[in-house]
C-alpha cells in the first residue's frame, strides 16, 4: 500500500514512517524542504527499525493554497494528517491558518484521491464537559463563536479542536472514508524511551528534575493521559491499513496513574523527592497570568487543560487493538523508560549506570 503523510519529520511522525515501512508500505512524506530533509529522516526511520528506502518526499506546506504541491501524487490508499504548528501562546491568524485551513486542504486531497483520511486530533475531544466550558457544541458546530473559544483556550489547542471539527463536516458532506485517531499526551518509546523535547512529559520530567514542582497540580484525582509513541505509532498505521475501523479511535492508556503517583515513580528513577501537596487548578491558572512566571516555572496556562480528572471509555481502541493482536505496553514500563532517557540527555550516564 502506499501512504501520504504530512508531519513526517516530528516525533510522532517518524514513529509512524517507521511502523508502515517496517510492515513493507510506500511511504510519501510531505516536506517543506525535501532535498535537505529526506537523507536524515530515512536514517532516523531506518533506526526505529523501519527501511528508510520505502520512503519518499515531495514539496509541498500546509500553510500553502493546496499545500503547494507542484508534483503529481501516485494513487494513494490513504491520507495521514499528523502535520500541525505548535507553540504554547500561538496567536489566532497562525493557528488557524496552519491547522484548520491546512488541514481543510490535506482533506480535499483525501477527497480528489478517493481515499481513507487518517486525520490526527487529540483526547480532548472526547472531554465533553471541557468542551461545553470552552462553548463548543460538536454537534452543532455552527453554533460555537469560535473568537470566544480562540481567547478561552488559546491558539494552539484551540485549532486542533476547530480542525476536527471542521474536518468531521467535511469527511459527512463528501462521504469520505474518515478516521479520527485521538492521542493522548505523548510519553517516550517504550522500547528506548525516547522522548522529544518539545513533549509535554518531557516538560513535566524537566520542572521535577530541576526543582519547580513544589506542589502538584490539582487534586489526587487528577491525572495526564499518556500513550507511548511507538504504539500511537501502531495505532496510526492499522488506522490506515485495516479494513474496517472505528471512526474513533481514542490512543489513550487507561493504566496512566494519576499525576502524583506519576510524579512519584518518574522522581524514584532520578534520585529525586516528588511533590507530595496539592496546589488547585484555579490558583495556578492565576499564578501563570503574572508576567514572567510561565517561563520561569516552564508551565503555561494552555497546559493545564491537559491535567484534569476526567476519565474515557476506550472500550472501541482496546477491542480493535484485540482484534489485530496489538499488545499495549505497560504504561509503568513506558514510564520508567522515558524518565531514564531523560536522565541519560541530562546526566550522560549510560544505561548500566541508571539507578
Amino acid at each position: 500500500m502506499t501512504f501520504f503523510i504530512t508531519g513526517a519529520t516530528g516525533f510522532i511522525g517518524r514513529h509512524v514512517c517507521a511502523s508502515l515501512t517496517r510492515h513493507n508500505h510506500a511511504v510519501v512524506a510531505m516536506l517543506r524542504q525535501p532535498e535537505v530533509q529526506l537523507d536524515t529522516l530515512r536514517q532516523q526511520v531506518d533506526s526505529l527499525g523501519g527501511q528508510g528506502h520505502l520512503l519518499q518526499a515531495i514539496s509541498g506546506d500546509l500553510d500553502q493554497p493546496e499545500l503547494g504541491l507542484t508534483t503529481a501524487l501516485p494513487k494513494l490508499d490513504a491520507v495521514i494528517h499528523l502535520g500541525a504548528r505548535f507553540a504554547w501562546r500561538l496567536d489566532t491568524e497562525t493557528a488557524r491558518r496552519t491547522n484548520v485551513t491546512g488541514s481543510l486542504a490535506v482533506a480535499e486531497l483525501a477527497r480528489r484521491q478517493q481515499c481513507r483520511l487518517v486525520f490526527i486530533s487529540g483526547f480532548m475531544l472526547e472531554n465533553h464537559a471541557h468542551l461545553n466550558r470552552l462553548g463548543i457544541d460538536p454537534a452543532t458546530p455552527s453554533h460555537t463563536e469560535w473568537p470566544k473559544v480562540y481567547r478561552r483556550a488559546g491558539g494552539y489547542e484551540a485549532s486542533k479542536l476547530e480542525a476536527a471539527i471542521r474536518a468531521r463536516a467535511f469527511a459527512r458532506q463528501h462521504a469520505l472514508d474518515f478516521v479520527e485517531v485521538q492521542p493522548a499526551t505523548v510519553a517516550g518509546n517504550s522500547h528506548t524511551g525516547e522522548l522529544d523535547n518539545s513533549q509535554p512529559l518531557y516538560s513535566l520530567l524537566d520542572n521535577l528534575a530541576c526543582g519547580r514542582l513544589a506542589l502538584v497540580p490539582g487534586t489526587r484525582a487528577h491525572w495526564l493521559p499518556l500513550v507511548a509513541v511507538d504504539h500511537l505509532a501502531d495505532i496510526i498505521r492499522l488506522a490506515a491499513t485495516a479494513d474496517v475501523v472505528p471512526e474513533k479511535l481514542l490512543a489513550l492508556d487507561r493504566q496512566t496513574p494519576n499525576l502524583q503517583p506519576l510524579l512519584a515513580q518518574a522522581a524514584s528513577h532520578m534520585g529525586k523527592r516528588a511533590p507530595r501537596g496539592y496546589i488547585p487548578m484555579p490558583v495556578l491558572a492565576a499564578l501563570l497570568r503574572i508576567p514572567g512566571l510561565p517561563a520561569l516555572m516552564n508551565t503555561y496556562p494552555e497546559a493545564l487543560h491537559f491535567i484534569q480528572p476526567t476519565r474515557f471509555d476506550t472500550a472501541a481502541t482496546e477491542d480493535f487493538l484485540k482484534q489485530h493482536q496489538i499488545a499495549v505496553p505497560k504504561m509503568e514500563k513506558v514510564i520508567e523508560m522515558s524518565t531514564r532517557h531523560y536522565s541519560q540527555q541530562h546526566t550522560g550516564l549510560s544505561p548500566a549506570e541508571w539507578r
